[in-house]
């Protein structure tokens, strides 16, 4: 698993802290942790692994003992548990252990479908990897950060997120940010100097520490610390580190508020009532409380749960993993997305198709000094991994040829790339000692240190670029007496030419883009590369473009001006990591939810300022640490799909939550009514809490419901004052007939309070599992709109046993008695005459209203305050 995994383990005695190792120079660090630069032998690593521990300290483990904690810690079931006890001892024994078994049954529910969510969840986390290259046996290989050991001699590149405390060997221009554990908000250069024993974690120059990310630049180095032992580690662990709350937890909290204040209100009169009628006090406790909880979705939690865990797995079967489920909602809540072209627009399949000289003529010479500057990794003739431009070219027919020329090339030094420069280069030797500085990297760059550009060259430039291909430029010069290049001595250089690379448009891209404006998705094009480029791409694909911007313009103008014109804008090009993440920042500020899908360490910036960050399992460790949700497949279409089932998970949720807080507070308004004129309880707190259950459990089913096409078509968000109508509204529908019942119990069939208490509970669970048909939709039920057969199998099964269960051996336990056949035919009439009255009062509702349930104007923005923090303690080692 590549997340942290909370662990008990602690350094083994040959691991070393970070603090010593800092003080100890590159050989005596080898020595202590007896490796070599040739790295440890794969024995010698699983070994130290047996010893060490994986390199973790947080997972996303089921763990049932907090999930039950989860299901018993409602005051008001303890309230209700407590009364059960005293009346037990008081001699009401049979009452009290029916609640009690009913109250275990219905925590057992709950319990069981959110272990199997929590499940689902560790299952999904266990998907999402993170890859180090180290060095084992001689030779580098991808392993899993989980299975990094004290020891091990490990390259650190751009992007990454260093994976354990490792001592510095080696570095060329690194830079790092320690702002997770230092709270520096620069990058700090890194060397491979000694620091003084006791210096503190900022000034460890030559380490590079868990957590933290490379900025810039490369190194390599050798473990010393994993896990636990880490200081990351040993920080991490003795925190309580919680994920930040989601705009779908918020709404759930806010409608957990409003339960509590109705149902306080409805309990408190209803105690009260039964206490002036001078029943006895345990049995109004038991009764008032029974209708608190009996109003409460009990059962709401698993139900989400359950939601979210199947819309999890139907996500997972698509390609599309969450790091925690309640993002799915917020997925399904995006209206703009912003995201790069490659492999979402482009096939992302990048091929090199020819090398062009300053004439713009084919050119061996470019092709030749743009293989000698390059940042791929090599294993003998493999390619490890490196910059996909770089990966096309080396492993290209054209190049194949010149390879043996660029073997007789020393590199004495390398200027990594970076994404302020945009451009890299090395310094290398050829067989005749003469010395050159070779660079490489985005065009406008590149030809501005140029001395002398040929017109030539810059018409064509213009004509691949008009052509939708993406352009490297060559430029070199002599370097005689440099030793250690920096970024100050790319001047003065020499034009030699234009690589040319093409990453052509994805075949189903103009399909997706249509389902996702199908969807009321706008989607936005933010790019390192040229506006010609982004334009020419966007055309193939039939993808309208209202506007264009690129970082210069974008740096001359203020957040009000951008603001004013970025919802005219669909191409934002030549942009830096902080133009991208402050276009995500304006354009939620303009009041949109905003997703953001990028693979990049430049991309981690507007991740991380997205409503929801979504990255690919192909993506940097900086970009995948930033993400909410991560896609195996970069396509669009499978985030299209990712969306949808969102929305879906939302509007089932939203079914439950208006069914059952209308058809509660109609039975919570009939019992405070009958206990205004009956001289006995009108239901026994036993038979509440049955009821309750029996009907909490007919909705588990929801979750594999059908949901209509324009609740998909359009994000959906919580608005408690909608909730709070349709409970007021629907609610005395329901408590119409439940005084019918009462007036046909007591007038038609003159019933005695057991038989009254059987029929109200017969007709209550009826009429409030039944409505789920007419509620869960705003078409015509059964007609326009058909449930899945799951649901109507456990309604329809609900009313079948709630309608026996009196004629059954158990009806004397539970305080039930038979009921007449006439009483059935009047139920049959009340039911039709209920759902055709809710059908009645839908239309007159949503005319009022003129909204769906769900899609209504967003209740405040709970935003990600902590997002770093629980991001990143879900995303590495």
């Amino acid at each position: 698993m590549s997340s942290f995994t909370k662990t008990s383990r602690t350094a083994d005695a040959s691991a070393l802290g970070i603090g010593a190792a800092s003080a100890l120079s590159a050989e005596e660090v080898f020595t202590r942790l007896a490796a070599s630069q040739r790295g440890l032998t794969q024995e010698d690593a699983r070994q130290r692994l047996l010893r060490h521990g994986p390199n973790a300290v947080y997972s996303h483990r089921a763990r049932m003992a907090a999930v039950l904690w989860r299901q018993l810690r409602s005051p008001l079931l303890g309230l209700l548990v407590a009364a059960a006890t005293v009346s037990f001892f008081v001699g009401e024994r049979t009452d009290a252990l029916v609640i009690g078994v009913i109250v275990a049954l219905s925590v057992g529910l709950g319990f069981g479908n959110e272990y199997r969510a929590a499940k689902t969840a560790e299952a999904l986390h266990s998907q999402i990897h993170h890859r180090a290259l180290v060095v084992r046996d001689g030779h580098q290989v991808l392993v899993d950060v989980t299975e990094l050991v004290p020891g091990d001699v490990l390259e650190l590149r751009l992007g990454d997120i260093v994976p354990a405390d490792i001592r510095l060997l080696s570095v060329t221009e690194l830079e790092c940010d320690e702002s997770v554990l230092t709270g520096e908000s620069m990058p700090v250069e890194k060397n491979v100097g000694e620091s003084p024993v006791g210096a503190p974690l900022a000034e460890l120059s030559g380490c590079a520490l868990m957590g933290t990310v490379v900025h810039a630049g490369s190194g390599r180095g050798i473990v010393v610390a994993t896990g636990a032992g880490a200081e990351f580690g040993r920080i991490a662990a003795g925190l309580d580190i919680r994920n930040p709350e989601t705009q779908f937890q918020a709404g759930l909290r806010s409608f957990s508020m409003l339960l509590v204040q109705v149902a306080g209100v409805l309990t408190t009169f209803i105690f009260v009532v039964n206490l002036m009628l001078h029943r006895p006090i345990i049995d109004a406790l038991l009764f008032s409380l029974a209708i608190a909880v009996g109003i409460t979705p009990q059962l709401l939690p698993a139900i989400v749960s359950t939601c979210l865990a199947a819309g999890s797995r139907r996500m997972a079967r698509r390609k599309v993993l969450v790091k925690r489920l309640v993002c799915i909602e917020d997925l399904g809540n995006v209206n703009v997305l912003f995201t790069d072209k490659t492999g979402t627009l482009t096939e992302g399949r990048i091929s090199f198709m020819r090398a062009l000289g300053p004439d713009g003529s084919l050119s061996d010479e470019a092709l030749t000094w743009g293989l000698v500057c390059t940042e791929v990794h090599l294993e003998g003739s493999a390619v490890l991994g490196g910059n996909a431009l770089d990966v096309a070219l080396w492993e290209s027919s054209q190049s194949a040829r010149f390879r043996s020329d660029v073997a007789g090339y020393r590199v004495q030094a390398v200027i990594p790339f970076d994404h302020e420069r945009r451009m890299s280069s090395v310094l290398v030797d050829n067989s005749a000692g003469q010395r050159t500085l070779v660079t490489k990297g985005a065009p406008e760059t590149v030809l501005d240190r140029c001395v002398d550009v040929p017109a030539q060259a810059r018409a064509a430039l213009a004509a691949e670029f008009a052509a939708g291909n993406r352009v490297v430029a060559v430029a070199t010069r002599s370097a005689t007496a440099l030793a250690t290049p920096s970024p100050d001595d790319e001047h003065d250089l020499r034009f030699v030419g234009l690589l040319v690379f093409l990453d052509a448009a994805k075949p189903g891209a103009a399909t997706a883009l249509q389902r996702l404006a199908g969807l009321h998705i706008a989607v936005k094009i933010v790019t390192g590369d040229s506006p010609a480029v982004a334009l020419k791409i966007c055309q193939e694909l039939d993808l309208p473009v209202t506007g264009t911007l690129t970082g210069a313009e974008l740096d001359v103008l203020d957040d009000q001006q951008l603001g004013a014109i970025i919802e005219n804008t669909t191409i934002f090009a030549r942009v830096s990591p902080e133009d991208k993440a402050r276009i995500v920042r304006i354009q939620r500020r303009t009041g949109f939810d905003v997703g953001f899908l990028g693979d990049g360490v430049n991309d981690s910036l507007a991740l991380h300022a997205a409503d929801i960050g979504i990255s690919v399992d192909s993506a940097s460790d900086v970009a995948k640490d930033a993400a909410d949700v991560i896609l195996l497949e970069k396509d669009l279409d499978v985030l299209a799909d990712g969306v949808i089932e969102g929305r879906r998970i939302f509007a089932n949720t939203i079914k439950y939550i208006l069914m059952g807080t209308s058809s509660n507070f109609g039975n919570m308004f009939s019992a405070a009514g009958a206990s205004l004129f009956l001289s006995f309880l009108p239901m026994l707190p036993s038979q509440i809490l049955l009821n309750n259950l029996l009907y909490d459990t007919s909705q588990l089913a929801i979750p594999t419901d059908e949901v209509d096409a324009e609740q998909l078509a359009r994000p959906s968000r919580w608005n408690i004052s909608f909730i709070r109508r349709f409970m007021m509204y629907f609610g005395p529908i329901s408590s119409l007939f439940d005084f019918a019942t009462f007036g046909v119990m007591l007038w038609v069939f003159h019933s005695g309070p057991t038989q009254f208490r059987s029929g109200w509970f017969v007709e209550s669970l009826a009429t409030q599992t039944l409505v789920i048909f007419a509620i869960r939709t705003r078409r015509i039920p059964f007609f326009r709109s058909t449930p899945s057969m799951p649901l109507l199998l456990s309604a329809l099964g609900v009313v079948v046993i709630g309608a026996l269960l009196p004629a059954t051996p158990l009806a004397n336990s539970l305080g039930f008695h038979p009921l007449p056949l006439g009483f059935f035919a009047a139920l049959v009439l009340m039911v039709v005459c209920y759902l055709g009255l809710i059908e009645m009062g839908k239309k007159l509702f949503y005319s009022a209203a003129q909204t769906s349930p769900p899609a209504l104007p967003q209740q405040g923005r709970q935003r990600h305050v902590q997002r770093r923090a629980a991001r990143f303690s879900t995303a590495l080692p």
